[in-house]
């Protein structure tokens, strides 16, 4: 349920979501940071932001938090060129997509905007690739609409009770609402320390990369809205209530985890691995929690791989 007070900020600046008249004008992207995404469609009344390029059979990318589809930007292109209709969108409440006041934009309202994005593209069947709450999301997903996932690829996954960390658990515990209202050098300093934690190699999340993650953040709007939309939704029972459905899952899966997530740890990997039949566990060495941050190239090698060794005759 939305805040009152954060609900009412959003509000004030967005306006009533509704008919199409109603749906806000997307944001200009910053320079430089969040220009990834080309195109803007509105979906079950709500505006989107994404990509849809390449030809053959499609690919959706789904993003983590605290995060947006920029985290695919050394990756997507490289599986658009290997002759795939390439689909990147930024979730409901993240990046450049509407921050709408009165819509869900939990792990079970994504799966829901989800399936109306896939009709509105027309697009029947496609193949998943999804990290973090993303990977959460996919697998909702491939559980309601087995004969929609070709292939599910899940990287670094929420999974069980693996989620909200110790630090997002205490904040929505105890203080959420003043966490919302920290002035922007604060809530700076906080995300960027999150943030850190999500790669081995802390040099590659700084400079303008660093920059990019913080952009959609940085206005009193932007501030209210990642813990409304992002952090609010922090929440195991999304993973925890699909849990023993996993074993019903039938397509090809492959699980990629960064051997130095710590956020989620290697064991959850290993269990849905065991969980889910047939699927493959693949560990990248000195990558963490963003791996394709730590890890471009691999990550890359990896979907071509196992949308090769999967396709379709």
């Amino acid at each position: 349920m939305t805040h009152p007070s954060l609900g009412r900020l959003v509000y004030l600046v967005y306006g009533t979501v509704g008919a199409l008249a109603d749906v806000p004008p997307p944001p200009a992207p910053e320079e430089g940071t969040m220009s990834f995404l080309t195109d803007h469609l509105v979906v079950d009344g709500v505006r989107l932001a994404y990509r849809d390029s390449g030809n053959g059979e499609p690919v959706v990318f789904l993003h983590g938090t605290p995060s947006h589809s920029y985290e695919w930007r050394d990756v997507a292109p490289h599986i658009e060129a290997a002759g795939h209709r390439v689909v990147v969108y930024d979730l409901l409440g993240y990046g450049l997509s509407e921050r709408p006041a009165h819509r869900d934009t939990s792990v079970a309202g994504q799966t829901d905007l989800l399936e109306h994005l896939l009709d509105a593209l027309g697009l029947e069947e496609v193949s998943l690739v999804a990290h973090d709450i993303g990977g959460a999301v996919a697998l909702r997903f491939a559980l309601a609409h087995p004969g929609r996932v070709r292939r599910l690829m899940i990287m670094d996954a929420v999974s069980y009770d693996s989620w909200p960390s110790p630090t997002w658990r205490r904040i929505i515990d105890e203080d959420l609402d003043s966490h919302a209202a920290l002035p922007q050098e604060e809530f700076d300093a906080l995300l960027t320390r999150q943030l850190s934690m999500t790669v081995a190699d802390t040099s590659r999340m700084s400079g303008d990369v660093l920059r990019a993650y913080l952009a959609p953040h940085t206005s009193r709007l932007g501030r209210a809205s990642f813990f409304e939309h992002q952090v609010r939704h922090y929440d195991a029972r999304y993973t925890e209530e699909i849990a023993g459905r996993l074993g019903e899952l039938t397509m090809p899966v492959r699980i990629l985890w960064g051997a130095e997530d710590q956020w989620q740890p290697l064991h959850y990997a290993e269990r849905l691995r065991d969980d889910i039949p047939g699927a493959e566990l693949v560990v990248l060495p000195d990558a963490g929690h963003f791996l394709m941050e730590d890890a471009p190239d691999r990550v890359v090698r990896e979907i071509r791989d196992f949308l090769a060794a999967t396709a379709v005759s």
